[in-house]
């Protein structure tokens, strides 16, 4: 339950009494809060005492007399000084005048509240200091899950670029050093393990470009009739080399045509993910199927392989960001993985899902459904 912390300032003890009584039984329910708020209330005669009490705990809301016997209401606010800036001040005087308000405002106070007064005008006064403390914490909050993320962020980006980083730079010195001679074609194998770590640094950027931009809806998107399967097999097209490496078959079961309302660069991304990995993550010999097919405005596109498949525990936490799953099985496999989380994005802006089925060893099946605008 959420709680907010009140000290009730006044040299009367009924008022003090009243305060805190009708305060202790308030429950507030706020929207966006799903548990209401509860007060927590503490009471002090004089502004030498509330100090005291200020120094040694933290308040979300003060409910000060303007006039108390010795230091003042608003010099116990002066005094405070930058413990005001977290604790709301809801000023209480029998004095009620603009100029009196004026001067408490000045002074910090957030709100004027004037004897005598009801427990609903009490409530009505402690729920508008209460919305604003609430915003605070979920602003506080969403501040430090933002520094939380950016340095989780950068520190996944570092290690993602410090190992082929690495494996350049030492391939690098072996070139400058001539260390196994001086027969140029001896080095092919160096150069062409260098390219291939800057194809994965370079997927890395562009994955991570791609899905920033989707995120921000800073991407301009382009939405018109194109044809998925002619997206397909220009996908199937530019996999065709790395899946012949491996001896995995692409088959393609969809009709020659499928109209859909789309961004052709957003389907791009998902069909190439898709796919390609499809073609890592296969068995030497394997075979990935492709079907495609739309009822009404639903399309569905699954993806199926024979490869080396995942367990529950490794299914739960695909389509997160930098996720890629590491085993004996895969580490030698080259991935951003940003992959999976751009495409569940994407899925997303159509009102889709993305899901998959597998099991060790048996492969597995991913499938997108998204809905015409």
């Amino acid at each position: 339950m959420n709680e907010i912390k009140v000290l009730a300032v006044d040299d009367e003890l009924g008022m003090r009494t009243g305060i805190a009584r009708t305060l202790s039984h308030f429950k507030l329910q706020l929207p966006d809060v799903e548990d209401p708020i509860n007060f927590n209330v503490d009471i002090a005669e004089t502004a030498e005492e509330a100090y005291d009490k200020i120094k040694a705990n933290q308040f979300d809301i003060l409910l000060l007399d303007y006039k108390l016997p010795g230091m003042s209401g608003l010099e116990l606010l002066e005094k405070v000084g930058s413990k005001s800036e977290t604790m709301l001040t809801i000023m209480i005087t029998a004095f009620a005048s603009l100029e009196t308000a004026v001067s408490a405002v000045k002074s910090g106070a957030f709100d004027f509240l004037a004897k005598p007064f009801t427990p609903a005008e009490l409530r009505k006064s402690v729920t508008k200091a209460t919305q604003n403390v609430v915003l605070a914490r979920q602003l506080k909050k969403l501040s430090e899950e933002r520094k939380q993320i950016r340095f989780q962020f950068i520190s996944v980006l570092g290690h993602e670029l410090k190992a082929p980083l690495s494996s350049i730079d030492g391939y690098l010195y072996m070139l400058k050093d001539r260390s196994v001679g001086d027969n140029i074609a001896d080095y092919e194998q160096m150069v062409d393990r260098m390219i291939v770590r800057t194809d994965q640094m370079r997927k890395l950027i562009y994955d991570l470009l791609e899905m920033t931009k989707i995120e921000s809806g800073q991407r301009q998107r382009e939405l018109k009739t194109v044809d998925i399967i002619s997206i397909v097999n220009n996908s199937l097209d530019i996999l065709k080399n790395d899946a012949e490496k491996k001896g995995v078959t692409l088959k393609l079961h969809a009709e020659p045509s499928i109209e859909f309302q789309a961004d052709g660069l957003e389907m791009e991304i998902v069909l190439n993910n898709l796919i390609s990995n499809s073609v890592k993550y296969n068995k030497d010999n394997g075979q990935v199927d492709i079907y495609v097919n739309k009822e009404g405005n639903k399309l569905t596109i699954q993806v199926k392989d024979t490869g080396i498949g995942m367990s529950s525990e490794e299914i739960a936490k695909l389509f997160k960001e930098f996720v890629r799953i590491k085993n004996p099985k895969t580490k030698d496999i080259l991935g951003s993985g940003l992959g999976l989380s751009t495409i569940k994005k994407i899925a997303e802006l159509y009102n889709g899902t993305c899901n998959v089925q597998s099991q060790p060893d048996l492969g597995s099946t991913f499938i997108i459904t998204m809905f015409e605008n």
